[in-house]
């Protein structure tokens, strides 16, 4: 092989690279002369990183195939980073929870597609405040002096609801009602953090809650729910309302459909999932009420742990 073929063909395979990376804001696929190709879509960090990996990398292996393009997901490390990110790194789409959901759908262009069916039937979820037993709380009112463990200034379930509960409460001024407020990241290590005395209450969605308690007899041992917010929808992925009109409709059917495909309803249980349902914006009223309730403003509330 020639000095002169080598350098060309490390020159292709740069330029090949990239033309990968550096994806146009609207361009739905990048499409290089050697056939590159790239969906890319955010993951909100709701529980450790590694078990969310796992848990999509066959999600995204399936959709690759059923789509033709390379389907990539990439963790985020906080939630509010999603809508930030969104931009930065010109995401086609991602999973988003339903505060990020209403807090991009205000400030991007975005249309929502689909989310999951939990194994037990349902699409939905719920928040807990929760509290030790033997922290004597069993009011708003008892938290005073108290630690509580929030997740992220950017989760419904983790900061919007128990904001919500302690302004119905009567409760507006935190700094100076509780002795310290933890932001844990994600929301098993809100539970964890309330566990193991690291705060006395906390809040987390009951999906997460609820299958740790199935695996850590310790939490209904040790942990009381306190209080309990209305259903919002679960994760659901969204995508930017410029994609291709024919992608974004094969990757919704691609969805939808899983179910009914023999290898998609394996996928689907290594997804721990039942199957995927059509999702539409007006199925987050209860969020967009929660936010008022909670004296947030979504087109300029400052996400960002502070």
């Amino acid at each position: 092989m020639t000095r002169r073929l080598i350098i060309y063909i490390v020159l292709l395979t740069i330029i090949c690279l990239v033309s990968c990376k550096d994806r146009g804001p609207r361009d739905t696929v990048k499409r290089t002369s050697v056939g590159c190709e790239e969906l890319l879509i955010g993951l909100s960090p709701e529980q450790n990183i590694f078990r969310q990996r796992e848990r999509y990398q066959h999600l995204g292996d399936y959709l690759s195939k059923r789509l033709g393009i390379s389907v990539t997901f990439t963790s985020l490390s906080r939630y509010g980073n999603i809508v930030d990110r969104f931009v930065s790194e010109r995401m086609d789409g991602a999973f988003f929870g339903s505060f990020t959901y209403a807090l991009a759908r205000q400030r991007l262009s975005i249309e929502p597609l689909a989310r999951p069916v939990n194994m037990d039937g349902t699409s939905t979820y719920h928040g807990y405040i929760f509290v030790r037993k033997d922290s004597g709380i069993r009011t708003a009112a008892d938290m005073r002096g108290r630690r509580f463990a929030f997740v992220d200034y950017a989760t419904t379930a983790g900061y919007v609801f128990p904001i919500a509960y302690f302004r119905e409460n009567g409760i507006h001024d935190l700094k100076g009602f509780l002795a310290e407020s933890i932001f844990t990241g994600s929301h098993d290590a809100a539970v964890f953090a309330v566990l193991n005395r690291e705060a006395d209450a906390g809040a987390a969605k009951n999906t997460i809650y609820d299958a740790l308690a199935a695996e850590n007899p310790r939490i209904e041992r040790e942990l009381m729910i306190l209080a309990t917010s209305q259903v919002v929808p679960q994760n659901c992925l969204a995508v930017r309302g410029d994609l291709d009109p024919e992608l974004k409709k094969a990757l919704k059917t691609a969805l939808l459909e899983m179910d009914r495909d023999p290898e998609g309803a394996r996928v689907l249980a290594q997804f721990r999932a039942r199957g995927f349902i059509e999702t539409l914006d007006r199925e987050y009223e209860y969020v967009y009420t929660m936010s008022r309730q909670a004296g947030i403003d979504l087109k300029k509330y400052e996400y960002s742990n502070r």
